[in-house]
C-alpha cells in the first residue's frame, strides 16, 4: 500500500457509517421497549470502532513526532489500529507486547507487523516497568510520543467522550450498554451521557473490580451513574465458551450484523441474558454501543463462527 504523506488519518474514518440499528428482534425482550445499537464496527476497516475514538486526539498530539510507541496484549486491535495509523501518517511505531515472544505471531500482532509496528516482546513480570522498557528502546523520547494500553488516559477518555455524538435522540435512551477492557472507553461514555441514564459495562475481563475506581476517577458530577458487570467474561480476557460461540453464530443469523469474541459478542451475549433475567425496568429503551474490532476472529477455527 503506497501511503500519501499529506494523508489525514481523520479523513479515512467514515462518520456516517456509524449508523443505529433496531436489533430488538434479536432478542425476548419482554420488559424492555427497544434495542438500538450502534455500529461503530463500520467506520473503518482497520481502525475499526472505538479504537479510533480513543486514538484521535493522540494522533493529533503526534503530528511532527518521529514515531508512537504504545502498548498491547497478542490480541489487541488498539496495535493494530495505531500501526495503520501510523503508516498513514508517515511516522513509525513501535509496539511493547506483554509476554514472550510467540513461535508464531497471532493475525493480531501479524498485521501490526505488516503495518510497520516495530514489536517489542516484554515479560509479564516486567511489563508495567515502563520507565524501563521505554529507556531500553534507546530511542528519543522528545520526538515519540507514548500511547498507554487502550488510549488510557484523560486523552483517550476524551476521545472517547465523542462516541455518543453519533446517538441521534440520545435522550430517549434510558440505558447504554458497552464492553470494557481497560476502562477508557467507558470512562468516555459515562462522562457524555446523560445525567438520568446508566450506563452499564461489561467487563471483558476475569478478577477483582479495579476498573470501578478507574472510570470515576475520570467523572465530574453530575454524572450518569454506572455500573460494571463481571459476570461474562467466558473465561477471562480473549477466551470463549461454546455457549458464546453459538449466541454469535444466532445473532448474525439474525441481524447480519459481525461481532467478536473478546469484546463484542461478549457485550450482547450479557445484554441477552440480563434481559431473560428481568434486570432492566419495564419500558426500558437500550442502545449498546458495537466497539469493531472484529478481525480478532480469525484466531478463531475455520467454520467456529458462521459468517
Amino acid at each position: 500500500m503506497k501511503i500519501h504523506p499529506n494523508v489525514s488519518v481523520n479523513n479515512l474514518i467514515n462518520y456516517e457509517s456509524a449508523a443505529i440499528e433496531n436489533i430488538s428482534n434479536a432478542f425476548d425482550s419482554k420488559n424492555v421497549a427497544s434495542i438500538d445499537i450502534l455500529r461503530l464496527d463500520k467506520i473503518h476497516n482497520v481502525i475499526s470502532g472505538n479504537k479510533w475514538y480513543k486514538l484521535k486526539y493522540y494522533l493529533e498530539n503526534a503530528k511532527g513526532k518521529q514515531r508512537i510507541i504504545t502498548f498491547g496484549g497478542a490480541f489487541s486491535n488498539h496495535l493494530v489500529a495505531a500501526a495503520f495509523a501510523a503508516k498513514m501518517m508517515n511516522i513509525e511505531s513501535i509496539g511493547i507486547v506483554r509476554g514472550e515472544e510467540p513461535a508464531t505471531y497471532s493475525p493480531t500482532l501479524q498485521d501490526a507487523a505488516d503495518y510497520g509496528m516495530r514489536l517489542v516482546f516484554v515479560s509479564r513480570e516486567n511489563y508495567k516497568n515502563r520507565d524501563d522498557i521505554l529507556n531500553k528502546l534507546n530511542v528519543d523520547r522528545n520526538a515519540s510520543i507514548v500511547i498507554e494500553e487502550g488510549g488510557f488516559g484523560e486523552t483517550g477518555v476524551k476521545g472517547a467522550a465523542d462516541i455518543l455524538q453519533h446517538v441521534p435522540d440520545l435522550a430517549g435512551y434510558t440505558h447504554i450498554l458497552c464492553a470494557v477492557g481497560t476502562g477508557t472507553m467507558m470512562a468516555g461514555i459515562v462522562r457524555s451521557a446523560l445525567p438520568q441514564q446508566q450506563v452499564i459495562g461489561i467487563s471483558a475481563l476475569k478478577g477483582a473490580d479495579e476498573l470501578t475506581p478507574v472510570v470515576a476517577s475520570f467523572q465530574q458530577l453530575p454524572h450518569a451513574s454506572f455500573e460494571i458487570n463481571f459476570n461474562y467474561h467466558h473465561g477471562g480476557y480473549a477466551k470463549k465458551s461454546p455457549a458464546l460461540i453459538d449466541f454469535m453464530n444466532k445473532f448474525h443469523q439474525k441481524t447480519g450484523i459481525p461481532t467478536d469474541f473478546v469484546y463484542s459478542g461478549k457485550l450482547l451475549f450479557a445484554v441477552n441474558e440480563l434481559i431473560k433475567e428481568n434486570y432492566f425496568p419495564q419500558n426500558s429503551s437500550l442502545v449498546v454501543i458495537h466497539c469493531g474490532g472484529i478481525q480478532g476472529n480469525r484466531s478463531l477455527p475455520v467454520g467456529m463462527l458462521r459468517f
